[in-house]
């Protein structure tokens, strides 16, 4: 276990400090912006959820100290979720950039169980739990609301829905009114890279029903991208980019049971939220 002083301010219990990362990439206004919010002890989460819908990114993160750990929770604008990529790599940046000092790991404990995040010179590598599609029989809403002409449909957690080239992926765009109808809780869009371009796969990710017509970059979705491609693709270290307007690149490698998610991290503002 590593040991280490927190060295935050200390605030009313009215006033808790708010940060906004912007993650998977090295560039403001690129990747995806998560706000991160350390607390002392847990808000009531319908507070925690009113604080989310007011900052209106795909996530806000919530944590707490637990012994020489952190206990996290994550909100979009409408719910919470079981797990999130970006806000966790962006709850490690400011943990190790802003509350702590001369610690190059962070470990959460989750509603989705221990994840790690490791500082690798100047990416952040998350230690996430591989979730791997198995084909199914899609929801009769879900190729007309993606439009296109895909190769496969599977699923874990999320539809995985697969293209023959990027551009297909890129020119995408999903009914998003249809797309709230399909019965899980995500819609992962997926193809090769292509020839030369130094990629392996792109994607993107809509959550309509869940506040988030099209994430920028997701690291839960890597979950079961990276199991997928990799066992397509006969390879365990893989380069990805997931081709929202925003853009996001990951270096990712699949570990049987689990996945590295790599990426970077920028700080794009810090602040205070003063509670009634």
């Amino acid at each position: 276990m590593t040991n280490f002083t927190l060295t935050q301010p200390r605030y009313p219990g009215s006033v808790i400090p708010i940060f906004q990362v912007d993650a998977f990439t090295s560039r403001p206004f690129h990747g995806n912006p998560a706000a991160i919010c350390p607390l002392e002890s847990w808000l009531p989460d319908a507070t925690m959820q009113a604080i989310a819908a007011e900052n209106n990114l795909a996530e806000t993160a919530f944590f707490v100290p637990q012994d020489g750990e952190f206990h996290i929770r994550w909100f979009t604008p409408e719910v919470e979720v079981d797990l999130c990529g970006h806000a966790t790599l962006a709850a490690a940046y400011v943990i190790m950039n802003r509350l702590a000092a001369n610690i190059g790991s962070v470990r959460f404990n989750s509603k989705s169980g221990p994840l790690t995040v490791t500082r690798q010179d100047d990416l952040y590598a998350l230690d996430f739990p591989s979730r791997p599609p198995a084909p199914v029989e899609p929801h009769p809403a879900l190729c007309q609301a993606l439009g296109g002409a895909p190769r496969e449909t599977l699923a874990a957690r999320d539809y995985l829905v697969v293209y023959g080239a990027a551009e297909e992926v890129r020119a995408l765009r999903p009914d998003m009114r249809l797309l709230k109808t399909v019965d899980r809780f995500a819609v992962i869009v997926t193809a090769p890279g292509g020839p030369g371009s130094g990629i392996d796969f792109v994607s993107r990710f809509f959550a309509p029903s869940k506040g988030i017509d099209e994430d920028p970059v997701t690291g839960s979705a890597h979950c079961t991208l990276i199991p997928y491609w990799s066992s397509r693709l006969g390879k365990t270290t893989l380069r990805a980019l997931q081709v929202s307007p925003r853009g996001g690149e990951l270096w990712v490698e699949h570990r049987g049971d689990r996945v590295t998610i790599a990426g970077h991290a920028v700080l794009f503002l810090e602040g205070h939220i003063h509670l009634p």
